[in-house]
């Protein structure tokens, strides 16, 4: 029997998708606020998996059906994550994650760099695109430099970025977004700025992806990777570089594995089945769009929905927790660019006590520094933690207001 689309749907019907929706907990159904660290799963995406499994499931490039039908539903993927990326259908690797794929291509990236040569990160960013760096300069006797936050410690110091780039910059390493504080960075702007130095810019989409409709052409980056687990997906990783250099990089790899490109981006056999799964996730967001027009016609519309819908649920959210002695904001302001993401304390309270009380209450949120270990400490709060509320497409309006009435009550305890 064929599952709901979530087709011109309203929320009531795209919540119908997830069975994750029926959990209780503490007697009430549970209010999923985790999603920058992962979003739940609609039954398509799952069933993309099953099938998979059970029907498919075979080693690539021999010439039996089942071998023959995995290497269709891989192209398929690759199709899918391209129309996601604003990419041609032939140009997504993928790989165990974004945190994987980024130590493998920079691992390959450094190979002809010399000693001396320069990378930058930023302190806004996830360690998935610091850590790799990091390894790769002292290897290779790099030099390592880093952006710091501005002064409002809401983004990037733009001037700092500027000074730091030089004739000896091979490579400047952006997080699209902060999946910390939400704040959406110019990354077309800050790409331009380091082309022109001459150096190569990797951006980190994880926490973009799910918000913004990427175009990896109006970016302009060299290479982009995400992962599926944060757009409804399984947990898979995408990375898309761009084909001239994906095909002269020399990325480790074996001997007799495919030297086209994306393959000989990827290393081992891939988890298919997971594969299978993100191109459900793509047709999932898709369909919010409607059921007229090309893929990447219908995630325009669609990603034009969830901006509208999260933007009004971060501004309810972001009102409420404002009115809460105690409650203490990090981040932008609604309105500006950034994601429905939200980060506050409750007062001297550890992060990790304050999601226990929520979860009791049946309001998943998370706590910590998510590997954005870096700007948590810059804003101080390196013992505390943030705790961390996020929208996804299934999130209501009335969940926002019981995280809300769920914080109060914490910060009176």
């Amino acid at each position: 029997m064929s599952e709901p689309t979530a087709s011109g749907a309203n929320l009531t019907a795209v919540r119908s998708l997830f069975p994750a929706l029926q959990r209780r907990e503490g007697g009430a159904e549970v209010a999923y606020f985790d999603a920058p660290g992962g979003t739940q799963v609609p039954v398509a995406v799952a069933e993309a998996v099953r099938d998979y499994l059970l029907h498919h499931n075979a080693n690539t490039h021999w010439a039996y059906p089942t071998s023959v039908e995995t290497d269709a539903i891989i192209a398929g993927a690759r199709a899918a994550a391209a129309d996601l990326l604003g990419a041609a259908h032939d140009q997504v690797a993928f790989g165990a994650n974004m945190s994987t794929l980024t130590f493998h291509a920079a691992r390959g990236l450094a190979r002809d760099w010399n000693e001396g040569d320069e990378i930058i990160v930023t302190d806004l960013d996830h360690h998935a695109n610091i850590a790799p760096w990091e390894a790769v300069a002292q290897d290779r006797r790099l030099t390592l430099h880093r952006v710091p936050l501005d002064a409002d410690l809401h983004g990037l110091d733009v001037d700092a970025f500027v000074r730091l780039l030089s004739p000896r910059t091979r490579l400047v390493a952006l997080g699209a977004a902060s999946n910390a504080i939400g704040t959406i960075s110019d990354v077309a702007r800050l790409t331009a700025m380091a082309h022109r130095a001459g150096a190569l810019v990797y951006v980190d989409a994880v926490h973009y992806v799910p918000h913004q409709l990427a175009d990896v052409a109006a970016l302009g980056c060299d290479a982009l990777a995400c992962s599926a687990y944060k757009f409804y997906g399984p947990h898979v990783g995408l990375l898309w570089m761009e084909p001239a250099l994906a095909a002269r990089l020399d990325i480790p790899r074996l001997r007799p594995a495919p030297d086209e490109v994306p393959e000989r981006l990827e290393t081992g056999t891939l988890n298919h089945e997971g594969i299978a799964g993100v191109t459900a996730a793509v047709d999932f967001i898709a369909g919010l769009g409607g059921a007229a027009g090309s893929r990447r016609e219908r995630l325009r519309t669609a990603y034009a929905r969830l901006h509208r819908e999260g933007g009004a649920l971060l501004a309810r959210m972001w009102e409420g927790l404002a009115a809460i002695d105690g409650v203490r904001l990090y981040g932008r302001n609604p309105g500006e660019f950034r994601t429905p993401t939200v980060a506050f304390t409750v007062g001297g309270m550890a992060s990790d006590d304050v999601a226990g009380s929520l979860a009791r209450r049946g309001l998943f949120v998370s706590s910590g520094n998510f590997y954005a270990s870096t700007v948590v400490e810059r804003l101080g709060l390196a013992e505390q933690g943030l705790v961390r509320a996020g929208a996804a497409a299934y999130t209501l309006a009335d969940e926002v207001d019981r995280l809300v009435d769920g914080v109060r009550e914490v910060a009176r305890e």
